[in-house]
């Protein structure tokens, strides 16, 4: 087995991070917000996810679109 760089390695568990998808929600108070297919950084073995910069401004964007609509629940999907 190789050895991990700190940059490969789940500072959680140490298993492998690697890309892939995750699921991010925010409760809103009056209401949630979940956001699926969002691309992360993902530990495969204990699911830890990691969101770069310019993904988290683009899942703040989504966000404060909800609070504006003042929906109670709102479900989509980001398309990088």
């Amino acid at each position: 087995m190789g050895i991990k760089t700190a940059a490969e390695e789940c500072p959680l568990c140490r298993g492998k991070k690697m890309p892939g998808k995750t699921t991010f929600t925010v409760d809103l108070v009056f209401g949630v917000v979940v956001v699926r297919d969002v691309p992360a950084t993902v530990c495969s073995q204990c699911g830890a996810d990691w969101i770069d910069d310019e993904i988290a401004a683009k899942l703040e964007d989504i966000v404060n679109d909800a609070r504006r609509k003042h929906h109670i629940v709102e479900v989509t999907s980001l398309s990088a």
